[in-house]
């Protein structure tokens, strides 16, 4: 017995660097591969496989590059070659920032649909200073959605049918928003502060005596004591509970249907004001530049508001009710036409508040992302010849005879942030061409082109010269 175990323990002791070199192994290769995928997981980590693109200069990156003005129908030079060299998903500095660019239908699609998800709206802080921490295009989360309810019960369906259709003016946000008739002193002074406000939100935010910024906020501080005179005028008729001096504006809904504090309310009217007049008279500028290039598109909307007109007639009525309006399909034609061509939104401000893994890419936490809208709706894989002022595409080809629909299409952008104004835009817009060409002709005094600043804008002011269509049509009436 003595003799097996001695032999056991000599055999064992034999074995026994073997069997550690073995461990030893083991043990070292086990190791090694844990820090190897410890280590390729952080380098992973530390080096998502971010969009292919460039920091451009120090500081100010792409910026300049990306802001330069160029045509309002083309995405400028800066865009174009940045997606010729890197594709539509592409990584750029912008505003001082790390930012994603994209022209990609389906990441714009994503991003929109995902709001409060996986991004917020953060646009610079700049914009927030001139309209408002209170303004909706600003707000995020469950503010932005109680702004929005009140602007959404303000702009309903029922109120476009049964106020604002048939009390259409050019100045119809002034008036239904504050009571403002169009043609007095002080509505003039708040069309003309309006123009220099919109001008700086959109510039560099350089707050330097004449500078558009600094020219901006003088224009804020001069709407926003319009509108607190105003404010205090209707406090003071409330208080006499005098039921005859009542307005249905939003102003008076405000006061009296919300909690709203009195800062909220001035920041709610100013961007109300502002979007109405931005998007609206802008469009309303490229319509007729566009139209005019287009005779035969001009003569199919006379064709249908003749016909408009003439059951007007038959009705016996002089003004044109909700149902005239759904029969306007060219005119609707018309008008996604000139908001796909124009672009008067061209781009969006997002920011990404989860990590997110698209087409193979890595977005960070933290990073801006500019969905461009325009570079979607200029794209000739999903519009033909994409830089003709052609309404055409957009007749339905179905039994319905209506006009048709692309996801690709968003001239108001999307999601649980499209645009409260969105039907009343293209309602202006509706019976500003019923009334435009049932009764005037038109061609530009001089040549101009829709440029982007980045705001869209004529540099020559678009002059046309009108005529009114009556027995002598070519009696001209003067140049605007």
């Amino acid at each position: 017995m003595d003799a097996m175990m001695a032999s056991i323990t000599r055999e064992l002791l034999f074995f026994l660097p073997f069997i550690l070199l073995a461990l030893l192994t083991f043990y070292t290769t086990t190791v090694a591969k844990c820090h190897w995928c410890r280590g390729s997981w952080t380098r992973r980590k530390r080096r998502p496989n971010l969009p292919p693109g460039s920091s451009g200069w120090p500081f100010v990156g792409g910026t300049f590059g990306y802001l330069r003005a160029h045509p309002a129908t083309t995405v400028g030079h800066f865009m174009e070659q940045h997606i010729a060299r890197y594709g539509k998903i592409y990584r750029a500095s912008l505003f001082g920032e790390r930012t994603v660019v994209s022209a990609d239908e389906g990441l714009n699609r994503y991003i929109l649909q995902n709001e409060g998800r996986l991004f917020e709206c953060s646009y610079p802080r700049s914009i927030g200073g001139i309209l408002g921490k209170w303004s909706m295009l600003v707000l995020v989360g469950d503010p932005h959605r109680e702004m929005r309810a009140i602007s959404l019960n303000f702009l309903s369906s029922v109120r476009l049918r049964a106020v604002l259709l048939p009390e259409f003016t050019f100045n119809l946000m002034a008036k239904n928003i504050m009571s403002m008739d169009p043609g007095k002193e002080e509505t003039e002074m708040l069309r003309r502060e309006y123009i220099t406000f919109m001008k700086g939100v959109v510039s560099a935010p350089l707050n330097l005596p004449g500078t558009p910024y600094w020219k901006a906020l003088k224009s804020r501080a001069a709407i926003l004591g319009v509108i607190e005179r105003k404010m205090e005028e209707r406090v003071e008729k409330m208080s006499k509970e005098d039921a005859s001096v009542e307005q249905d504006d939003l102003l008076g809904w405000a006061l009296k249907q919300s909690n709203l504090s009195k800062e909220q309310i001035l920041d709610l009217l100013l961007s109300l004001l502002f979007a109405g007049h931005e998007t609206s008279s802008m469009a309303l500028a490229l319509a007729i530049f566009f139209l005019e290039g287009c005779p035969k598109a001009v003569q199919e909307l006379r064709e249908e508001h003749l016909g408009i007109a003439r059951r007007q007639r038959l009705r016996g009525e002089c003004k044109l009710s909700w149902e005239d309006y759904k029969e306007m399909v060219f005119t609707q034609c018309v008008i996604n036409e000139t908001l796909r061509l124009g672009n008067v939104v061209r781009f969006l401000h997002r920011k990404v508040i989860k990590d997110v893994h698209y087409k193979g890419y890595d977005i960070p936490s933290g990073w801006k992302i500019l969905p461009v809208l325009a570079a979607v709706h200029l794209d000739s894989s999903l519009y033909e010849d994409p830089q003709r002022f052609n309404p055409w595409r957009w007749k339905s080809n179905g039994s319905s005879g209506g006009v048709a629909q692309s996801s690709s299409f968003m001239p108001y952008g999307g999601g649980t942030r499209l645009c409260a104004g969105s039907e009343l835009a293209k309602l202006e817009m509706a019976v500003f061409l019923h009334h435009l060409v049932l009764n005037f002709r038109w061609e530009l005094a001089e040549p101009d082109q829709a440029f982007v600043f980045p705001f869209v804008d004529f540099p020559k002011g678009l002059p046309i010269r009108v005529h009114r269509i009556a027995q002598d049509e070519d009696r001209s009436i003067g140049v605007f």
